[in-house]
C-alpha cells in the first residue's frame, strides 16, 4: 500500500469500484479507515446499524415531548445549557449550533483527513447511542460514496467537546451549506455538489446537530493514518540504517539474535532481525570482519539503531492499542445508553489520543535525529573510513553531499520543536464551562508534519548511503541493500561532479514516500517486520 504522509487538498479521489465498506454497530477497522480516506472506497450502513439508529431516535423523540429539559435536546449548549428551548425553536437551535460552530480558520485540511473524520463520525452514529435519525447517517454515507468532501480548516479544535469546528464544517455541508470539493477536487457550494450527486440536504431535528460535532473523530482519523504511515517509515529506517552500517564499514555482529534477547524489548528484536537480513551476504561487511580490523566498537548511531527504531515500534504499538479502543467507542454528549437513558458524560475529552499523538512525535523525532547523525558520519573523512570528504568527486572543487546534510539538520531541528507536546497545554473556553481541553487536534496536525519530515530525513540518508556504497566498489553491498541502490539509480545518477542536488533529494523523497525503497529490499529478502 502506498505510504503518503499527506494528501493534497484538491487531489482527485478515485471512487473505489470494489465492495463498499459496511458500517455496522461494531467498530470499523484501521484498514477500512485508510481505504475510505485514501482509496475513495464507498460506504453503506448495515441493516443492524439502521435498526439501532432508529431505536435510539425513538428514545430522543420521546424525551423531546416531555416538559423536563434534557441537555442537547431541549436546552442550549455549553455555558448556555441552563436555557430551556421551546419545541418550535429546536430545529433552529440545531441549525444555529452547526452554523456558529463552523468557525474554522486557516488552510484547508487534507481530503484524506476529512474523509477519515466523516467515516468515524458515521461509525459512532451507527452504534445507536447518539439519537439521530437514520436519514442523517445515510446522508453521511452518501457523501463519502460520492467523493464529496466538505472544506475543513486547520484551526478551530481544542480537542475537547470533540473536534467541534472541524466536525461542524462537515455537518454544515450535510445541511446543504458551506463549501465542499467534489470527487475531482473542484471547489463548489455544498448545495450544488449535493444536487449534482442526487443527495437531498438534511434539516436537522432535536439533538442531531450536537451528535454530529461532539466527537474525537478528527484526531482519531489522523492518529490511524499516522500509525499506518509510521509503521511503513520504521521499515524504511531499518533499511537506511543497514545501508549506513554497511557503507561506514560497521559490523553486523551487534545485531545477533542472542545479544538482542538479553534485552527482550519486542520492537528492538524486530528491528535487529530486519537489519541482520538486510546485511546478509554483504561483501563490504565481510571485507573488514577479520582479526586485523582495528575498530573495536561502532558509534551509537550505528550500533544502537535497533534500540531506537525498536523503541519507536513499541510506542507505535501502544498508540495502535489506544486507537483500537477509541474505534470501539461511541463518543457523544449526551449519549443514549443501552437501557434508554440519556446521560451527560465526558467521553469527548481527547486526552487519551492527545497523549499518544504527542508520544509518536517524540519518538519520530528521535529516529530522524539518529538518521541525521549517520549521514553526517559519511561526510567526515575523520570518521568515514576512507571515503572522500563530503563524498565529493573532487573535494574542494566539489561539495558533494555537504548541504544535503544541512537540509537534514534543518529538518531535525524542526522535528525537535514539533516534538514539544501539545497535550500539556490547556486553554479554558466557553465561559469556563470547558475549563480543561486536550489540544489533541493540534497534536495530530503537527504529527503529520513530523512524519513528512522523517520521510525526507530518511530519503537523504538513503541517497547518501547509496553514494557511499557505490564508492566502495569493487566491493559489493548485500543483495538487499544493492536492490535499494539500484532503485535509486533508476532516477538519480551515481557519484560524479556536483549537480543540482535538490531534484535528486526530491526524487529520493518520492521513492521513500511511495514505499519503493522498502519494496526493493523486500524483493530480495521477503517482508520486513
Amino acid at each position: 500500500m502506498r505510504f503518503r504522509p499527506a494528501t493534497a487538498t484538491g487531489e482527485f479521489v478515485s471512487i473505489d469500484s470494489g465492495q463498499p465498506v459496511v458500517v455496522g454497530v461494531g467498530p470499523v477497522t484501521p484498514a477500512e479507515v485508510v481505504r475510505v480516506a485514501r482509496g475513495g472506497a464507498g460506504v453503506r450502513l448495515s441493516g443492524e446499524a439502521l435498526d439501532a439508529i432508529a431505536a435510539s431516535r425513538a428514545r430522543i423523540e420521546a424525551l423531546a415531548a416531555e416538559p423536563r429539559p434534557v441537555y442537547g435536546v431541549s436546552t442550549g449548549f455549553g455555558a448556555l445549557a441552563v436555557r430551556h428551548i421551546p419545541e418550535h425553536s429546536r430545529t433552529q437551535l440545531q441549525r444555529s449550533l452547526v452554523r456558529s460552530h463552523a468557525a474554522g480558520s486557516g488552510p484547508e485540511v487534507e481530503r484524506e483527513v476529512v474523509r477519515a473524520m466523516m467515516l468515524l463520525r458515521l461509525s459512532t452514529l451507527a452504534t445507536g447511542h447518539t439519537g439521530v435519525r437514520p436519514i442523517l447517517a445515510e446522508t453521511y454515507a452518501a457523501l463519502l460514496s460520492a467523493g464529496i468532501t466538505p472544506v475543513v480548516h486547520e484551526y478551530g479544535s481544542l480537542g475537547c467537546s470533540g473536534d467541534l469546528a472541524p466536525l461542524a464544517h462537515v455537518a454544515l455541508a450535510v445541511m446543504g451549506e458551506g463549501t465542499v470539493r467534489d470527487a475531482a477536487g473542484t471547489l463548489l457550494p455544498a448545495a450544488a455538489a449535493l444536487g449534482a450527486a442526487g443527495i437531498v440536504p438534511v434539516e436537522l431535528a432535536e439533538k442531531e446537530g450536537l451528535a454530529l460535532i461532539n466527537g474525537t473523530d478528527g484526531m482519531l482519523g489522523m492518529l490511524i493514518l499516522a500509525c499506518h504511515d509510521l509503521r511503513a517509515l520504521l521499515r524504511l529506517a531499518d533499511v537506511t540504517a543497514a545501508m549506513s552500517v554497511e557503507g561506514l564499514l560497521g559490523t553486523d555482529r551487534v545485531f545477533a539474535a542472542d545479544l538482542q534477547a538479553l534485552r527482550p524489548q519486542p520492537g528492538q528484536a524486530v528491528a535487529a532481525a530486519n537489519m541482520r537480513r538486510l546485511l546478509t551476504d554483504s561483501a563490504i561487511v565481510a571485507s573488514h570482519a577479520t582479526p586485523d580490523c582495528t575498530v573495536v566498537q561502532d558509534a551509537y548511531s550505528l550500533r544502537c539503531a535497533p534500540q531506537v527504531a525498536g523503541g519507536a515500534r513499541d510506542t507505535l504499538a501502544h498508540a495502535e492499542r489506544v486507537a483500537g479502543h477509541e474505534l470501539a467507542a461511541a463518543i457523544d454528549n449526551p449519549v443514549v445508553t443501552g437501557d434508554g437513558r440519556v446521560e451527560s458524560n465526558g467521553n469527548f475529552h481527547g486526552a487519551p489520543l492527545a497523549y499518544v499523538l504527542d508520544f509518536l512525535a517524540i519518538v519520530t523525532a528521535d529516529v530522524a535525529g539518529m538518521s541525521e547523525r549517520r549521514t553526517d558520519r559519511f561526510l567526515d573523512p575523520a570518521r568515514n573510513h576512507g571515503l572522500p570528504p563530503f563524498l565529493a568527486d573532487d573535494p574542494g572543487v566539489d561539495s558533494g553531499h555537504m548541504i544535503a546534510q544541512y537540509t537534514q539538520a534543518a529538518l531535525v531541528a524542526e522535528l525537535k520543536r514539533l516534538a514539544v507536546p501539545a497535550s500539556v497545554d490547556s486553554l479554558p473556553s466557553s465561559a469556563m464551562q470547558e475549563d480543561h481541553v486536550s489540544l489533541g487536534w493540534s497534536a495530530a496536525r503537527k504529527l503529520r508534519r513530523v512524519l513528512d519530515a522523517l520521510t525526507r530525513v530518511l530519503a537523504i540518508e538513503a541517497l547518501t548511503a547509496a553514494r557511499a556504497l557505490d564508492l566502495r566498489a569493487p566491493l559489493t553491498p548485500a543483495p538487499a541493500t544493492a536492490a535499494v541502490v539500484t532503485t535509486l539509480r533508476t532516477c538519480i545518477p551515481g557519484p560524479g561532479p556536483d549537480r543540482h542536488l535538490a531534484p535528486d533529494i526530491e526524487a529520493a523523497v518520492d521513492l521513500a514516500t511511495s514505499g519503493a525503497l522498502v519494496v526493493a529490499a523486500e524483493s530480495v529478502i521477503g517482508p520486513l517486520g
